[in-house]
């Protein structure tokens, strides 16, 4: 069977209605019940309780949930209700915060659906564009959304903007007539796919498919195919859980063997193999990310990004590729106004002079020859004619100005195939016909040419020169129209045998120029060690020229267009990319690959996009990033973050924020893991010595749930830096447990736990509870001291980095009170089993304590220098 662009108009008609009248109320009925709703299906969301379990998944609470039962299987109640609390307020924690992020993006969907203008029992009815079915004839203007894909049937010089659908920024020229062959869908320019918007003209259209079948709902099939990735910190804390579990099993084990040896009974021995487990894994680990990463979403909120997905704020962190968009989102997604070119001078559009007659008639023009209106920011029109009349505000000359001056007595329609249109006024000068179109079908219809001195015959060396501007305008991807005039009898009504023997005036060169921040951006990504990529559908000379000026496009041969890797295998295509800058004319199924390619060799890739045909590749990347203003549902849906502003520059700035975050989120660990290391060794060292267990169970989760819990958390709010942009993204399969990671974890907890148990002996010269008490108050204010040591793999003693987190220092003060509140309040020893200090045994603590920091910086500033 035939495709409907390759159909007749009455053929196509017959197809799906049998005749080529409208459909009856009985067929709309039938219709809707055979075909559905005019809607794309969402995927069902997940319940509450469903998000809540999935908190659960996570390596380290599961071997938690393990040492819990283990606990309480053992009489540790205790012990084991703790674990509990902290895992299910962790869960809570990170349940609140998917929600949240849900309904951010619901917010960004509160946007009713379109009407749309149907032929029902002869006249013509608006309907929500859900209720548009198969055969269903719908009227189409200006400003109209297409609400379903369809056969053109009438055509007034319609022409529609697809970028929604294909990428390409500039309206697409619509016709009737059937198109022999298979074609792409670019080039189906007698069907117009829902989605997409009428730019200029009118017409009607045949219903031949709605929803799910849609071209746009055909691309959402393809997000089922798609899976979602994990990011880089989910990836490395899993492996982190796993590590760390294997570490903790191996030091239990080797105490276990210890307490046995030593005579200890099996059950006592493993009892406290158990506790030495429960203190060495961070309980507080996992609700510290998710509060850290909250925090970034609340800050990425408040710089134009939404985060749908949690992880994602730290997964823009490791971002080694950003494939992007143009149009829209590295470009204003605007038709400017860039040059004039009159009476032989290229004039820059700032510096335009209408003291200038030539520059000044030029303008009015414009506007006159001109379709196009900018009613309180409401641009109904094609983005060309509107950037003139934009032009003409930004002059001080608005277009209702010079209409109402200059009112239009007849017009020729622009017509695809004369690629021109024609306008009469009542000027000055007298009755003046204005005509406007493409320089080469204009450049024919010339035969005199306005100059300085004058109108005067037009020459070869004139047009040659016209031809060569023309060539020069459009190799820097800019859009060009040519303008002439004639002189008419008043009165006149115009007819396209009128549109001979002008007067050339001039050209007018336009583009969607890139946004202001884009340069910068660009700048600062590669700086960061980012690659830039361009992905559009629009064509190669207008995105390499874009991508020239914004820093992405360092020579013609990094541009291609999708149609050269559509034979190459996956494999020539992993290392084709490394060479290519900007992709023109691609398909969803080229973006996918190009992002495929790109994460098979090791990168983690983000995707920007608007369109319906971004959204499986926004799918496939690590990190999606959907436009807020002018995307679709789909893609939104589809992505990880959504920008409220659309803009390239808040992706970057994401970025950084990611960075910090993983940046904070590793202090934070540092500082949790050579704590508990301290703990462990004091503990080791006391069973080999065969001296009395350092600590009791309570101690260890007064350190693991409150003292330690607070700095940690103060430490994934440090203050922001944006040195972290001057270094390269980490690789992808670096695991947080590094050589130089564990080392710094290893030093730091030895010299921890080196006080600890001097506090420990000091405590034991008098008897075995003192030195338990001398041995908890040393390892839990050491741990408060240690805050300050993790906020910088550098020295920061005597900076000013030293005291700029208010969170950290109230952290301290905090826990400071409750460790001083314990040692020292008679009412809180039996519970803690400590006893009483005096104030010479307080102050040791204190300054065994206090100790560390120069000990630890001073390592810090001899690795630092060994490091250079």
């Amino acid at each position: 069977m035939k495709e409907f662009y390759q159909m007749s108009r009455t053929e196509a008609q017959k197809t799906i209605n049998g005749s080529t009248q409208p459909l009856t109320n009985e067929q709309i009925k039938a219709n809707q019940e055979k075909y559905g709703p005019n809607a794309l299906l969402e995927e069902k969301k997940k319940s509450i309780p469903q998000i809540f379990l999935e908190q659960y998944k996570d390596f380290l609470v599961i071997i938690l949930i393990v040492a819990a039962i283990v606990s309480g299987v053992l009489g540790e109640m205790e012990s084991a209700i703790v674990i509990l609390v902290v895992i299910t307020m962790n869960a809570i924690l990170g349940t609140v915060q998917t929600v949240k992020a849900e309904q951010s993006l619901d917010s960004l969907k509160a946007m009713s659906g379109p009407e749309a203008k149907v032929l029902r029992n002869g006249d013509v009815a608006k309907i929500p564009s859900d209720q548009v079915t198969v055969g269903d004839i719908v009227m189409l203007e200006a400003g109209d959304y297409v609400p379903a894909d369809g056969r053109i049937l009438e055509n007034a010089s319609l022409k529609v903007d697809e970028s929604a659908l294909t990428g390409e920024s500039l309206g697409v020229d619509k016709t009737e007539d059937p198109i022999e062959g298979e074609v792409p869908l670019g080039d189906r320019t007698n069907m117009v796919f829902s989605g997409s918007f009428v730019s200029y003209g009118r017409g009607s259209f045949l219903v031949t498919s709605i929803g799910m079948e849609t071209e746009v709902g055909k691309i959402a099939k393809l997000l089922k195919t798609t899976s979602e990735k994990k990011t880089p910190l989910q990836m490395n804390l899993d492996q982190f859980g796993q590590k760390l579990s294997i570490i903790i099993l191996v030091f239990c084990g080797i105490l276990f063997g210890v307490s046995v040896f030593r005579g200890e009974s099996w059950g006592e021995a493993f009892l406290f193999a158990v506790a030495l487990a429960v203190a060495a894994i961070p309980e507080a680990l996992s609700s510290i990310v998710t509060i850290v990463l909250s925090f970034g979403t609340q800050k990425m909120a408040k710089e134009h990004a939404i985060i749908r997905k949690l992880q994602a704020v730290e997964g823009l962190g490791s971002v080694s590729i950003i494939c992007s968009d143009k149009t829209g989102t590295l470009t204003q997604n605007k038709m400017t106004v860039e040059y004039y070119y009159v009476e032989g001078r290229e004039i820059p559009a700032e510096n335009i002079d209408l003291d200038d007659p030539a520059q000044k008639q030029l303008l009015r023009h414009s506007i006159l020859c001109n379709d196009s209106t900018n009613k309180n920011g409401e641009e109904i029109g094609d983005p060309t004619e509107t950037a003139l009349i934009n032009q003409g505000d930004k002059l001080g000359r608005p277009a209702e100005v010079v209409r109402d001056k200059y009112p239009r007595c007849s017009e020729v329609p622009f017509d695809s195939d004369r690629k021109m249109m024609s306008t009469l006024h009542n000027l000055r000068e007298g009755a003046t016909m204005i005509t406007k179109g493409a320089v080469d079908v204009l450049l024919n219809r010339v035969c005199s040419i306005q100059k300085d001195s004058g109108i005067v015959p037009i020459t070869e060396e004139d047009r040659r020169a016209i031809e060569e501007q023309n060539q020069k305008f459009s190799g820097n991807g800019l859009r060009v129209l040519a303008f002439a005039y004639k002189r008419m009898e008043a009165g006149t009504q115009l007819c396209v045998n009128d549109e001979d023997d002008l007067v050339f005036l001039g050209l007018i060169a336009m583009m969607d120029p890139p946004r202001e921040e884009s340069k910068a951006a660009v700048e600062e990504c590669i700086s960061a060690g980012i690659k830039p990529i361009m992905i559009t559908g629009d064509h190669k000379v207008t995105a390499a020229a874009i991508a020239k000026r914004i820093g992405i496009l360092k020579d013609e041969s990094e541009a291609c267009e999708g149609a050269v890797i559509e034979n190459m295998t996956d494999e020539e295509l992993q290392d084709f990319v490394e060479g290519i800058s900007v992709y023109a004319r691609v398909s969803p199924e080229h973006k996918i690959r190009i992002v495929r390619a790109w994460q098979e060799k090791g990168n983690i890739v983000s995707m920007t996009g608007d369109g319906v045909n971004d959204a499986p590749a926004l799918k496939q990347a690590n990190i999606g990033v959907a436009m807020g203003i002018t995307g679709t549902e789909v893609s939104k849906d589809a992505a990880s973050m959504v920008l409220t502003d659309d803009n390239f520059a808040t992706i970057v700035k994401a970025v950084e924020n990611g960075r910090n975050v993983y940046k904070n989120i590793k202090s934070a660990i540092q500082f949790l893991l050579s704590g508990n290391f301290a703990g462990i060794l004091a503990v080791l060292y006391a069973s080999l010595a065969n001296l009395p267990v350092p600590f009791a169970p309570v101690h260890l989760l007064f350190i693991n749930l409150l003292t330690d819990s607070l700095p940690a958390i103060a430490l994934g709010l440090e203050p922001h830096t944006k040195d972290v942009m001057k270094e390269k993204p980490r690789p992808m399969n670096e695991s947080i447990l590094t050589k130089d990671f564990l080392s710094y974890i290893g030093t730091e907890g030895l010299v921890i736990g080196i006080m600890t148990m001097i506090g420990f002996y000091i405590g034991y010269q008098e008897s075995p509870l003192l030195a338990m008490t001398m041995a908890f108050g040393t390892l839990c204010t050491s741990r408060l001291v240690h805050g300050f040591n993790c906020k910088s793999v550098r020295p920061v003693l005597f900076t000013k980095k030293f005291f700029n987190n208010i969170y950290l220092i109230g952290a301290f003060v905090l826990g400071l009170v409750l460790i001083t509140s314990v040692l020292m309040i008679p009412g809180l020893h039996k519970i803690f089993s400590v006893q009483t200090l005096d104030m010479a045994q307080l102050f040791t603590v204190y300054g065994l304590s206090i100790a560390n920091l120069p000990v630890i910086q001073a390592l810090k500033w001899v690795r630092a220098k060994l490091k250079k």
